[in-house]
């Protein structure tokens, strides 16, 4: 029988206890009107091991997920979010000093840090996703009992959320400056030009797709950094020449495996295409590491304070990727190879025999709508394990992981779990599913790779060192 949220409140007993929350994973399991039906946290936490980070890092992958929230706006929810429940822990038991302290000094000793970084990361991304949660904050303060501490943590948390969001309100990241090229990106006018592309792709049982999307937040790029100094620093190297030998290499290689009836590609390769396709209706592709690092931070037994510094650190990483990752895509401007297998490979002028036009060609999965170079997966993914990596202190870490949203490829995901050996190996796989699905040059993996990598380690450098 369903239940009302009035009915599910009604019936909650204040000061239940922190194993409560975690046993039922409240927030995400069932509560109608919210459309939340799945907690993300049931496959991945022991119930005895939840925590305020684990907790509201489960609703905002869920209010991705049910708000179908594109990737670059969803690691800008995701940090603000994490970096205010941070700051708020942080602020308690100050231990880091913050690259940027958004105008606070320390908070109070006596709050509780719980309900501090479950007030400050709600209402942080609250304002990231524009919608209130103030039914998910409601019934998780209910857990605490009510004193000194709850009260100076809800005041602290919300303090810490102001900062963030105060400093967020003019980012560059507005609909108005976001989703529009103002001038600040110009579009190439030679063969390499991107165009937007159709629902040409095979996979049997996908998703529908609309056709010809123009480009998505051609304004992203420009916005204000959370950590880079200088956004030219992590953009990437030029497009390689179209006439080249290196261009018809990357040419034939991603015809051969990308393509819908590949005889090139191996069914392994085919299965990370689409485990890693992470496409609307998810989590997305940092949504999908964020799920990774509950399952390998719950193994380390990290306190709330260690938690989220991993979790803002990440988050920070991802949110500067996005907005290097499509700065490099605006800047360069570069097709899709769709688009240039079908109806672009004569206007090339590269003479190598491999450069044959093929107008029926389809890649195995869906073209995103916006420009290839460099690729978001990539970025996405060598950002999130570089930090992972050095939080945790090692990459040679084995694990598992299933799709974490069956809604697209039901067909081709049911049942399927990958495993790898070092969080790189995973990195590199996410990376290079993109060139197995058909939609990415060579260049934009290996090229994503390397500034996502260095943009992790420049983050873990630079935005939260341990005080002296």
């Amino acid at each position: 029988m369903k239940t009302s949220r009035r009915r599910f409140l009604g019936n909650m007993t204040a000061g239940a206890g922190w194993a409560a929350l975690a046993g039922s994973t409240v927030l995400g399991a069932s509560c109608s009107g919210m459309g939340r039906k799945y907690s993300y946290t049931n496959d991945i936490i022991d119930p005895q091991n939840m925590s305020p980070a684990y907790h509201w890092t489960d609703i905002m992958l869920q209010t991705v997920r049910d708000q179908a929230v594109n990737p670059p706006r969803a690691t800008r929810a995701f940090a603000m979010g994490h970096m205010a429940g941070f700051m708020a822990v942080n602020g308690i038991d100050p231990q880091y000093n913050l690259q940027n302290n958004y105008g606070l000094s320390d908070g109070p000793r006596d709050a509780d840090p719980a309900v501090a970084y479950g007030v400050a990361c709600s209402y942080a991304m609250a304002d990231a996703f524009q919608s209130s949660f103030i039914f998910d904050r409601m019934s998780y303060l209910d857990r605490f009992p009510d004193n000194g501490g709850k009260a100076r943590g809800i005041e602290w948390g919300k303090a810490c959320a102001d900062a963030i969001i105060k400093a967020r309100t003019h980012d560059g990241a507005e609909p108005s400056k976001s989703a529009y090229y103002l001038d600040r990106y110009s579009r190439r006018t030679d063969s390499l030009r991107w165009r937007p592309t159709g629902p040409f792709y095979g996979a049997r049982n996908g998703p529908a797709f609309s056709s010809f999307n123009r480009g998505l937040l051609p304004g992203w790029g420009a916005q204000k950094p959370w950590v880079m100094n200088d956004i030219s620093r992590f953009r990437a190297q030029p497009f390689m020449d179209p006439r080249s030998p290196e261009f018809a290499d990357q040419y034939y290689r991603v015809k051969l495996l990308g393509g819908m009836d590949s005889i090139t590609r191996s069914t392994d390769q085919t299965q990370i295409a689409f485990f890693w396709e992470d496409g609307p209706r998810g989590i997305t592709p940092p949504g999908h590491w964020q799920l990774l690092a509950m399952q390998l931070l719950e193994d380390k037994n990290l306190n709330l304070a260690e938690q989220s510094k991993a979790f803002a650190l990440m988050s920070l990483a991802q949110a500067d990727g996005a907005i290097s990752c499509w700065d490099s895509k605006f800047e360069y401007d570069i097709l899709r190879p769709e688009t240039a297998i079908r109806m672009r490979t004569s206007a090339f002028g590269n003479n190598d025999p491999r450069m044959v036009a093929d107008p029926n060609w389809a890649s195995l999965i869906p073209t995103p709508p916006f420009p290839a170079y460099t690729s978001g997966h990539s970025t996405f993914s060598a950002a999130s394990a570089k930090v992972l990596a050095l939080c945790l202190g090692q990459d040679d870490i084995r694990f598992s992981g299933s799709s974490p949203d069956l809604v697209n490829w039901p067909h081709q995901l049911t049942g399927v779990t990958r495993s790898w050996p070092s969080l790189s190996a995973c990195a590199d796989e996410g990376g290079i599913s993109r060139e197995y699905g058909g939609i990415h040059w060579a260049a934009d993996n290996t090229e994503g790779l390397r500034i996502g990598r260095d943009l992790g380690q420049y983050v873990v450098d630079h935005a939260i060192v341990r005080r002296g």
